[in-house]
């Protein structure tokens, strides 16, 4: 099974567990997701399967969409409503207060990882750091945010905000940004992710779900191909003498097309093509 599943994880759960479950059901040894979501978030997480795995460079890139609530007045270490709280107090938010400061989370910025994270230092994740007590060293990382929405609020200090930014970037951090310029405490109280690249929300499934389905002998049915992962990337037909060399490795003279990846052809799908200064070589196989 060469493909993608889209994974509608549950809150509760780390990333490597929804991969295990995922293994488990498949039958498959090699599997692994494109991108950590937080234990305490839901949402889209895909896996990949099999041969599948080779694009995960290429995907893990695209950008995500969330949907989150923010809650002022109050803080936690984990910036979510799963940690510890560290800070309260008093406060009535309006709209109109933080309506003024979104701008200036959109567009490219540096951002801390939070204590809480599984970035690595050293070979330790800075979440098993963090509770065991040692100091966090400072990891930044250029992210960039295109859209920050305040949708609507949900009750008092609470506000349902959607984003679509770039792999990387911390919705809990961006929660507590925001406190700060409004000089409160606030955390994240819900966060989905609606979206990772190509894969979205109304097209995955929870592991309920995918059980039942291969229960019913239906679980190839939900499995992504690559060539349908890949279909936001412009295609290009080789001609029927050079499919032979391709497949061997061989780059073929393409002088037409910019620089970049494509969806690559012979009279099938031969998999990920990339044009680097006039040469047409096929990156990664997938026929």
């Amino acid at each position: 099974m060469d493909g993608f599943v889209n994974v509608l994880k549950a809150p509760g759960m780390t990333s490597s567990n929804v991969v295990c479950d995922v293994r488990r059901i498949f039958s498959e040894k090699h599997a692994g997701h494109l991108g950590t979501l937080d234990p305490g978030a839901a949402g889209v997480l895909p896996v990949a399967l099999g041969r599948a795995a080779k694009l995960f460079d290429l995907l893990v890139d695209k950008e995500k969409t969330y949907l989150f609530e923010i809650t002022f007045g109050v803080a936690t270490d984990t910036l979510d409503s799963y940690g510890r709280v560290t800070e309260r107090q008093d406060c009535d938010v309006k709209q109109a207060d933080i309506l003024p400061v979104l701008p200036d989370f959109l567009g490219r910025q540096l951002q801390r990882a939070p204590a809480y994270s599984a970035l690595k230092v050293d070979g330790k994740k800075l979440y098993d750091l963090a509770r065991a007590g040692e100091e966090i060293p400072d990891r930044l990382r250029e992210i960039f945010v295109r859209e920050l929405k305040l949708l609507e609020q949900t009750g008092k200090n609470r506000f349902l905000f959607s984003m679509t930014c770039s792999r990387g970037t911390y919705v809990r951090v961006i929660a507590e940004d925001m406190g700060r310029r409004l000089s409160l405490p606030a955390c994240v109280t819900l966060l989905l992710r609606e979206a990772s690249g190509p894969f979205k929300a109304e097209r995955a499934y929870s592991l309920q779900e995918l059980t039942e389905r291969k229960e019913a002998g239906a679980l190839q049915d939900v499995i992504i191909s690559c060539k349908e992962a890949l279909a936001f990337l412009p295609e290009i037909r080789l001609p029927e003498d050079r499919v032979r060399a391709a497949m061997n490795g061989l780059s073929t003279d393409n002088r037409r097309e910019q620089n970049g990846f494509y969806r690559l052809y012979g009279q099938k799908f031969l998999g990920l093509g990339q044009v680097e200064g006039g040469s047409l070589r096929l990156k990664v196989h997938l026929y």
